[in-house]
């Protein structure tokens, strides 16, 4: 139960589960309660080949016995599957050949930056039709991996019997949430524009991350590198060239990889964005940056379909995957015509109600006109409210991904009848407490290591996912 620990981090002894050690078979789709839809093997049971409606829900059949939850399928599997896109081949297949849509899409990205944004606009139009029809996952916001580990939380307190389970908090000094602002710089035309924006986030007090491309689309001059670092801004690389062929072949793949991590450290970069969000985690060890941000929760507006299903930073190996959980800006003004706040505000809604993530993508390229520009100014309001009156953080990016790395190797350790914290950046460290409040899952702090009397819901204003525990499920003694 490793990915349990690691999301959590919470003693060993809170992760009672056990589970089939080789479950037989081919992995399928099925459902851990009717609002969680995984992909992997089950042991003996059936799973489905496409993510529709008359799934197997297996929640009825985990069976609480001998001081063990027991589970008919391997949750690190599930989670390696959702986080990874590995379901992606079954039922996102594309009614054209491999070879068509290779040659289609190397086609298309070498014109592209020489097609006028109406044309384009409609080309992606035609190429995203029916991305409403898409079942699995979940648009505007995909939270599957994370409701997977609350209801392993609830069943882990239904089986210890224990009133609540420590665990370190996501975020540092009790924030609830986290949000990143981050600006792909595409084109000459973007590239000058960066000056303005940055102007734009320090109105609000927001630093944000420019990511920048380094070779064919724009000269990137010592001088332009300073004008962000000078004033606090992040500066990280997008792709190479930005011609959509990162990831087509693996021998090409290596060798851009080698001069990616050349501008890595050329620039003092730490993170990294593939162009048109296109990847290929089992590629990501050639790689030298810290952290990556390609990898949408849910990808339906995106050229490469899919998503991680989660809305909470995870490793890929030694690289920390921060995932894109919002729309970009692109998708919402020049796809769905759609220069209003609710899709945005929708988004973010969601996910501090499950204290994840909000990452944003706004182009410089696409700000230039004042009807973008305002939308945008408009989010960024919205969020410094969020930080005023809602404990949300705002840092840049590689302050999430240094902060991700300390917590991941901090632990708890029980010293009397209490629980501290051990680690580097344990200061900013805060013990959450895990209970049941009826069929809800709930969170507290505390600050002398043991449970506090108040859930956070009540203390800080902010609502608890329902983490549902049918009467159906077998609890053995």
């Amino acid at each position: 139960m490793n990915t349990f620990l690691e999301y959590y981090r919470c003693p060993e002894e809170c992760a009672p589960f056990a589970f089939p050690a080789a479950p037989s078979g081919q992995p399928g789709y099925f459902q851990f309660g009717p609002d969680v839809i995984c992909f992997g093997r089950l042991g003996g049971m059936r799973t489905s080949e496409e993510p529709g409606r008359d799934l197997n829900d297996v929640l009825p059949s985990v069976c609480i016995q001998d001081s063990h939850c027991r589970l008919p399928f391997d949750p690190g599997e599930v989670v390696e599957n959702l986080r990874n896109e590995r379901y992606v081949n079954g039922h996102h297949k594309s009614a054209t050949t491999p070879g068509v849509r290779f040659s289609a899409k190397k086609a298309y990205s070498r014109i592209r930056p020489f097609i006028p944004v109406f044309l384009r606009r409609h080309l992606q139009r035609l190429h995203l039709h029916g991305w409403k029809g898409i079942h699995f996952p979940n648009w505007p916001v995909d939270r599957t991996v994370d409701r997977m580990f609350e209801r392993l939380l609830a069943l882990s307190l239904r089986t210890t019997g224990v009133p609540a389970i420590p665990f370190i908090w996501f975020w540092p000094d009790g924030y609830l949430s986290c949000a990143i602002m981050t600006h792909d710089v595409e084109t000459s035309a973007g590239r000058d524009f960066c000056s303005q924006l940055m102007l734009l986030d320090e109105r609000r007090g927001i630093k944000s991350a420019f990511q920048i491309v380094p070779e064919e689309r724009y000269e990137v001059t010592p001088a332009f590198l300073r004008s962000f670092q000078e004033r606090g801004f992040e500066v990280n690389v997008h792709d190479l060239n930005h011609d959509g062929d990162l990831f087509n072949e693996r021998e090409q793949f290596l060798q851009r990889a080698r001069r990616i991590n050349e501008y890595v450290r050329k620039y003092s970069a730490v993170g990294f964005r593939s162009g048109v969000l296109y990847r290929n985690p089992d590629w990501y060890e050639a790689f030298e940056f810290s952290y990556d941000m390609s990898i949408p929760c849910v990808a339906h507006l995106e050229a490469q379909r899919g998503g991680c299903c989660t809305t909470m930073p995870f490793f890929i190996g030694k690289i920390l995957e921060l995932p894109l959980t919002t729309s970009q800006d692109y998708s919402l003004f020049h796809l769905l015509d759609d220069y209003s706040l609710e899709i945005w505000m929708r988004q973010i809604r969601i996910i501090m109600e499950g204290h994840g993530l909000i990452s944003c993508i706004a182009h410089p390229d696409y700000l230039i006109k004042k009807r973008a520009r305002r939308s945008y100014e408009s989010l960024l309001d919205f969020l410094a409210h969020l930080r005023a009156r809602a404990n949300l953080w705002l840092p840049l990016p590689r302050d999430v991904n240094q902060w991700w790395r300390e917590r991941s190797a901090m632990r708890l350790v029980r010293r009397g009848d209490t629980w501290q914290i051990e680690g580097q950046g344990k200061e900013r460290a805060r013990i959450a407490w895990a209970k049941l409040d009826g069929d809800r899952l709930v969170y507290s702090f505390s600050q002398d290591g043991k449970p506090a009397a108040e859930a956070l819901g009540s203390q800080r204003g902010s609502h608890m996912p329902k983490v549902s525990l049918p009467e159906s499920v077998s609890i053995l003694k």
